[in-house]
């Protein structure tokens, strides 16, 4: 499926759970959310991740009403549980099959989001482990004077954010220096068109969806 046609889909899909109490639907989107993850092939130990980390949370969230709701507060317990399972195993359908370069570069081509902005958020990205291997060195460079700097400690703070402010310098010099121009039209080495079948798609499990919120059977 398009990364922009899955990001909207899961966003609109999750924003109208936040207002349904049908347990149903949470259930179909799990299901849903696990067929997916398998058929892109992620691994099992990410799955069973999946299946632990929302436990405490969700967990949480059953007690909270079981022992201290009103009304029907055992059908609200188990809404809430699923729910934050429905949140993760969808959410995961989109986070652990695209990644941030697929995702920005269809939002670029399906949305015309500007090209300034996408590659400067991809360059932030790629700077990520070069600002954690240069936190290590700053630590170690303290180290032998003597000082140890934590992770709360402002002088690591105000060396990533300078060295970062170099950085992203450099990055622009480097994109006008290949030719980068906002406001020229670019080629793309990689499409992401919006095929048919994916929105057919989209739109069967959103029907679905619908006929468990609305049907006769919610």
């Amino acid at each position: 499926m398009n990364p922009s046609l899955k990001f909207v889909f899961v966003m609109l899909i999750s924003l109208e759970i936040s207002f349904t109490n049908i347990i149903t639907v949470n259930i179909y989107l799990i299901i849903l959310g696990g067929i997916y993850l398998l058929m892109n092939r992620v691994s099992y130990k990410k799955l069973l991740w999946l299946l632990l980390m929302p436990l405490i949370p969700a967990f949480g969230s059953w007690m909270s009403f079981y022992f201290n709701g009103t009304g029907n507060y055992i059908h609200t317990a188990w809404v809430l549980f699923t729910r934050v399972y429905a949140y993760v195993w969808f959410g995961a359908a989109l986070t652990l099959t695209t990644d941030a370069s697929q995702l920005l570069a269809s939002f670029e081509q399906n949305f015309h989001m500007p090209t300034k902005f996408v590659y400067g958020i991809l360059g932030a990205f790629n700077f990520v482990p070069r600002i954690l291997e240069t936190i290590k060195q700053v630590k170690i460079a303290a180290l032998m004077r003597g000082e140890t700097l934590h992770a709360w400690s402002p002088q690591i703070f105000f060396k990533a954010v300078l060295i970062s402010l170099r950085w992203s310098d450099n990055l622009a010099q480097a994109m006008e220096s290949h030719g980068f121009s906002e406001k020229t039209v670019r080629t793309h080495y990689k499409k992401y068109p919006v095929s048919l079948t994916s929105i057919l798609l989209a739109l069967f499990i959103f029907a679905t969806i619908q006929f468990f919120i609305f049907g006769r059977f919610a």
